[in-house]
């Protein structure tokens, strides 16, 4: 007969004692609602959040009524209880209240060896975590003999100086103490923090009555799950072992067997049928009534089952994906549950190769995790290396100090990129998630030698040009040798959580797509439209590389036409594909923004063979070079700038526009192009780059027959242009803000170099977080704000986006979506992330104002 004691402190888990997870922690009222399945679950006591502070603080509860809750000589368990399960805790300790009295007893009723093992399992469990004594020395021997008992009982008096505790009150004293100080402890502290909980987390403990899994006729304890905690599939896994307690089943011992039949073993099916029938039956109560995928800890003793505890299978984010959907489908929780079940930033799993969990990984260096996926491939250090490697269909992993826009070819010819410095939008970073490459950059501990072609980790190995490893972009980690691989799960399962997300979904999802091929995987990913093409990069190529350069060196604009015009259907071919693939959808095309620089070689042997291609001296390469050369080019003859000093750039990108609007107009498919401009700052600006594409549409409708419209905007990158945008949008029908530059130019900080000194920035509390991975709201997002309202007060029809690299973080979709923003726009692999993450905020605010 269970006794009530204080709630306060103690709490009889039963159908309706008042049992909460904010109170007394996610298993005790796990273990509530089994018992309101009726479960077989032995009587179990919770101690609440308060108890256990009580008892850190060393206040003297009443541990004599709590034994004395459950049947006289009840050897007890005791479990952790905190909030959420990630948080962690202490160990379980088993067998409390086991002495020497009890040994005879269970001697008689389980024989002696069984007595023997579960009292040495108590000692050793007493003498590690709670007397803090050296584990060596309670090891546990392969035979429970009564030698080997009698020895760990002298070891533990040997080195306390007092026999081993016979009161099962002042065991169970010491164990709730031990445990309640481990939890509030500075270790404990810091690693549950580091895992999301509050500082002032508090933990519950739930007290056991133990079921036996030793003795005959068949007794030991197991655990069961029914999906595979990777695929999320339907298949029962686990072990179970015959005299055993606990998880003794999964620590890989010979003599556990299979659950269910299997040709490779014994199973508990096979030894125990109606037992593993129950078993079944519970998981499919568990999914239907707690609407989880459980796993069971189980006890068989003298033949009866008894559930000890159930918790939420630990399974990876393509699992999850996959019971949300399938729990959906099958009515047990609404489409609007399923969306909430995934976090957006986690879906990344789904979309890339991932390094297997259950496989074997060795760690030789880490960085910052910049682009999700894996990949393996042979070291290169060299883009032209890369395009080899591409050539003999090797897989190659790009290694650069830091990579520059003249690596664009070498990271489209590799299937990872590694780089020692940078940050989470350096260049490395932002190009590889466009091409849906893993990446990591910043690895500060590995020593680059570009000369050797060697990589000397900080233990001291040393990775030369061509040998093997494995990228792991999702953790940050370079990985020795070929790791086992999961393939991308974008299936149906996939498709249609996404598909659920759109019908709730209230803002608009572009995507950041240079290429052909980025253009397809958006439409893949089922975007709203392109909401940055960033031109500059179709130049790169090697034919275009080349032409582009001729420009660069033209003396006059005549000239420089001259040699555009090579360009011009080759930039028309490029926007035609582009039309046709979005088949209708909205392409917003950003006119050229790098300085003519970064299209120039920076090396002496570079410039030689430049000079060798344009039939030029080599002085002259060099002069145009050094004249070219800006001590802040990022602030400098850029975006806008070059355009109205070098108008035949963007009359050239203008015309290709056009004419492939024309062009796909005649064939039955209209689109309307949108058209921005980059790094603008005065209206003046806009006036006079309008003016000009005003000019050349008209023109090419004349010479087309062709009357198409076009929308024309600003990339609203510097302060200056988010204050001036109520001037601004006079000439803009869009006004899409740039937040990559916006948050340099806020904060003065390079996105390149911030990367060394973030950490600790961070780390100190000088930033939240890193302001080119999460909007910086209070800064880089009162611009925002501020160019919204003043561009809508003269063009209350503007329509508001963002396109940096914030446009896929889930809380910087938040804020926009806030602020009234009609789109965002993202790298191609974060538009299920950006579509997910907007279908939650829109569910959140229905349920909140359900709620009121």
């Amino acid at each position: 007969m269970q006794k009530h004691i204080v709630v306060d402190d103690f709490t009889p888990i039963g159908p309706t004692d008042p049992i909460m997870t904010a109170t007394h922690g996610g298993r005790a009222k796990c273990l509530q609602r089994l018992v309101r399945l009726d479960l077989p679950v032995p009587q179990t006591m919770a101690l609440s959040f308060n108890a256990l502070r009580k008892i850190a603080r060393g206040e003297t509860l009443d541990i004599a009524a709590l034994v004395a809750a459950f049947p006289a000589g009840t050897l007890l368990s005791v479990r952790p209880s905190s909030e959420d399960p990630d948080w962690g805790g202490p160990s379980a300790i088993l067998n409390i209240g086991m002495n020497d009295a009890r040994h005879v007893d269970l001697s008689n009723t389980h024989g002696h060896e069984a007595a023997n093992a579960i009292y040495m399992r108590f000692i050793a469990a007493y003498a590690v975590h709670v007397a803090h004594l050296d584990p060596d020395m309670f090891d546990l021997p392969d035979q429970a003999s009564e030698q080997a008992l009698a020895d760990m009982k002298f070891a533990y008096e040997d080195e306390t100086d007092e026999p081993f505790p016979q009161d099962p009150v002042k065991q169970l004293t010491d164990v709730l103490r031990s445990m309640a100080r481990a939890w509030e402890g500075t270790s404990a502290r810091l690693l549950r923090t580091a895992r999301g909980a509050p500082e002032d987390a508090g933990l519950g403990l739930v007290v056991q009555e133990m079921a036996f899994g030793f003795g005959p006729p068949e007794s030991g304890s197991g655990v069961i799950q029914f999906i595979d905690e990777v695929t999320g599939k339907p298949q029962i896994t686990g072990r179970y072992m015959s005299q055993s307690q606990g998880r003794e089943a999964l620590t890989g011992e010979s003599d556990a067997i299979f659950l269910s039949r299997d040709p490779r073993g014994a199973s508990l099916e096979e030894l125990e049928p109606r037992a593993f029938s129950n078993l079944i039956d519970y998981g499919d109560l568990c999914r239907v009534r707690l609407r989880e995928e459980m796993q069971i800890e189980f006890t068989i003793s003298n033949g009866e089952l008894r559930v000890l505890d159930a918790v939420r299978v630990p399974r990876s984010t393509r699992a999850d994906v996959r019971v949300a959907v399938a729990l959906a489908q099958e009515g047990i929780i609404p489409q609007t549950e399923a969306l909430m079940r995934v976090e957006p930033m986690a879906i990344g799993d789904v979309l890339h190769a991932q390094v297997d969990p259950r496989g074997r990984r060795d760690a030789f260096a880490r960085g910052i995790a910049a682009s999700p996926g894996a990949a393996t491939g042979r070291l290169v250090f060299s883009s032209r290396a890369a395009q080899a490697s591409h050539a003999r269909e090797e897989p190659c992993i790009l290694v650069r100090r830091e990579t520059k826009p003249e690596d664009i070819r070498g990271m489209h010819a590799s299937v990872g990129v590694l780089t020692e410095r940078g940050g989470m939008t350096s260049h490395a970073a932002v190009i590889a998630r466009g091409l849906g490459l893993p990446c990591v950059v910043g690895v500060s501990d590995l020593k680059l030698n570009r000369r050797d072609k060697t990589l000397t980790s900080s233990d001291g190995r040393v990775f030369a040009e061509g040998d093997l490893v494995t990228l792991d972009g999702t953790a940050g980690e370079v990985l020795a040798g070929a790791a086992d691989l999961l393939e991308p799960a974008l299936d149906e399962t996939f498709r249609t959580l996404l598909g659920w997300a759109d019908e709730h979904r209230d803002v608009g999802v572009r995507v950041n797509a240079d290429t052909v091929g980025e253009a397809r995987v958006a439409k893949s990913f089922d975007a709203d439209g392109i909401g940055l093409c960033r031109t500059e990069h179709m130049f790169l190529s090697e034919d275009r590389l080349t032409v582009m350069r001729e420009m660069i060196f033209a003396d006059t604009a005549e000239d420089r036409s001259a040699v555009l015009a090579r360009l011009l259907p080759m930039q028309r071919e490029d926007f035609v594909r582009m039309f046709e693939i979005m088949t209708g959808r909205p392409v917003v095309i950003r006119l050229f923004d790098p300085p003519l620089h970064e299209f120039l070689p920076s090396n002496r042997d570079a410039m030689r063979d430049l000079a060798d291609a344009l039939d030029l001296p080599v002085s002259t390469v060099t002069r145009r070079v050094e004249a070219l050369s800006e001590v802040n080019p990022m602030l400098g003859m850029r975006g806008v700038r070059l355009g109205i000093t070098v108008p035949e750039i963007y009359d050239m990108q203008a015309r290709a526009i056009f004419e492939a609007a024309a062009a796909t107009a005649k064939h039955g498919a209209p689109v309307t192009p949108e058209i921005m401009i980059p790094l603008v700052s005065a209206k003046r600006e806009v006036e006079l780059i309008r003016a000009r594409i005003d000019g050349v549409a008209a023109a090419v409708r004349t010479e087309t027959g062709v009357n198409f419209d076009f929308r024309l905007g600003v990339m609203v990158e510097t302060p200056r242009a988010a204050l001036r945008a109520d001037e601004i949008a006079q000439y803009a029908t869009f006004l899409s803000f740039g937040t990559n530059d916006l948050t340099q130019m806020t904060y003065g900080l390079s996105r390149d170099d911030a990367g060394r000194f973030m950490t600790p920035y961070v780390n100190q509390g000088v930033f939240a977080e890193d302001p080119f991975h999460r909007l910086d709201v209070d800064g880089v997002g009162e611009l925002l704000s501020i160019g919204a309202e003043r561009g809508r007060s003269t063009r209350p029809d503007v329509v508001l986006s963002i396109c940096g690299e914030h446009g896929g973080d889930p809380n910087s979709i938040a804020f926009c979506r806030n602020a009234g923003f009609d789109y965002v726009s993202c790298s191609p692999y974060r538009v299920p992330v950006a579509r997910l993450a907007i279908a939650r905020l829109a569910i959140a605010e229905k349920v909140d104002k359900t709620e009121v």
